[in-house]
């Protein structure tokens, strides 16, 4: 996410705006971008030297996954691989390795999908059109608007987890958003948009700051938000969520995490030098939820076979 330089703000007011030519939520703007200015994270993507295929890079890296554990494996992708086509012109195995522990690796192979499509369509360069992002493959609505909007500046709802609990907190005046995205959400993101299209693109940049080191999901620092006295959740006295109850996803004894297990030893070996089936049978001691997983991970284009129960990671295109 990049950071323009900070635009004016007009005085911000202490309710929703009435005017049928501003946003609804134009008494949020000011706030937060200014709060955003002096609290934004010095993050590698949001450096303008990132460039519009540093930004989309990042955003295949973070769906899900946290800023710390991303920022090495960012550092080491873009020295590597500066330019799409620098990505395109690797196997796509190589991004499944250099992915790491990550996690979701299909986002490896989604990520070289979208590097060959910007690669063949676009001339190497990551488009700036709305409609053409979203037409790559790998690419949804979410990373679509990201990338215009924190690589270009465009005017776009942002929505991901963060900016979804700021929204529906500080306007909706619940604890937590429903477990997927609503059309109401979308609608109501699309109302709070400012205007102005640098305006909305640092709204955009700051609702996403704000929820992700302020208005957390646990131990929320309401004291040191900027619309504390606005937020329609606090003003109600932070009642306690009355939706479906929010489960945390686990890990340890998953299908994904043999996966991720089968996925080490294949990384761990040279590049096309294929993995013997006894190699991967040391990882996991049940052998139906590992084949189960393998089975998967060969499914998903993550790990080629081979005659005579060989593996490797892929070589071709996807």
């Amino acid at each position: 996410m990049t950071a323009p330089t900070k635009p004016p703000h007009s005085t911000p007011s202490d309710a929703p705006s009435t005017s049928t030519s501003a946003p609804a939520g134009a008494h949020l703007h000011t706030p937060v971008i200014d709060w955003f200015e002096d609290n934004a994270r010095d993050l590698p993507w949001r450096r303008p030297d990132a460039g519009p295929w540093g930004v989309m890079v990042s955003e295949f890296m973070l769906q899900q996954t946290p800023v710390n554990r991303v920022l090495p494996v960012y550092e080491q992708w873009l020295a590597r691989w500066p330019r799409p086509a620098d990505l395109a012109a690797d196997a796509p195995g190589e991004a499944v390795r250099a992915w790491g522990r990550l996690g979701y690796p299909r986002r490896a192979l989604r990520l070289h999908g979208a590097a060959t499509a910007i690669t063949e369509r676009h001339g190497g360069d990551v488009p700036t059109d709305h409609a053409q992002l979203l037409a790559l493959p790998g690419i949804g609505e979410y990373t679509a608007a990201a990338v215009a909007s924190f690589a270009y500046g465009q005017r776009h709802a942002v929505l991901d987890t963060n900016v979804r609990r700021v929204f529906a907190r500080a306007v909706t005046g619940v604890q937590y958003p429903p477990n997927a995205t609503t059309a109401a959400e979308r609608k109501l993101a699309r109302a709070l948009l400012p205007q102005d299209e640098h305006t909305a693109a640092r709204w955009a940049a700051a609702s996403m700051e704000l929820g992700a080191l302020v208005c957390t999901a646990k131990n929320e620092t309401c004291h040191r938000c900027p619309i504390s006295a606005q937020c329609a959740w606090n003003l109600a006295g932070k009642p306690d969520h009355e939706g479906p109850a929010r489960r945390a996803q686990t890990y340890a004894g998953t299908d994904r995490q043999v996966r991720g297990k089968l996925l080490a030893v294949l990384r761990e070996a040279a590049a096309d030098t294929p993995v013997p089936q006894s190699a991967l049978d040391r990882v996991w001691h049940e052998p139906v939820q590992r084949a189960r997983a393998l089975d998967g991970l060969v499914s998903d284009g993550l790990v080629e076979p081979l005659p005579d129960g060989l593996y490797r990671l892929p070589s071709a295109r996807t």
